[in-house]
């Protein structure tokens, strides 16, 4: 399996912002410094994650879907295949 990557470096920056956004002006003397402090607190809590990127998901989803495709294709072959011995046995006993 492929290793998991990282979330968009360009959210993380935006929802870095947003939480030093939400710190009350009295403390917003250090806001980029919280802002950054915020970002790595994010970046680290993240990269604990098994986190994939969506197109790594969407290609997933895509070989399940064919993998089901061919299970439903293999399923019918084996019933009919499995009929055909039943019938093929019925009639040599007749």
């Amino acid at each position: 399996m492929s290793q998991p990557h990282m979330i968009d470096l360009s959210q993380l920056d935006e929802l870095a912002r947003r939480l030093s956004s939400l710190v009350p002006p009295a403390l917003r003397e250090g806001r980029e410094e919280l802002q950054q402090n915020f970002k790595s607190v994010l970046q680290a809590g993240l990269g604990k994650l098994d986190l994939v990127t969506r197109e790594e998901f969407d290609v997933q989803r895509a070989v399940l879907a064919r993998t089901r495709d061919k299970l439903d294709a293999l399923e019918a072959q084996l019933a009919e295949l499995a009929e055909s011995c039943a019938s093929s046995t019925d009639s040599a006993h007749h």
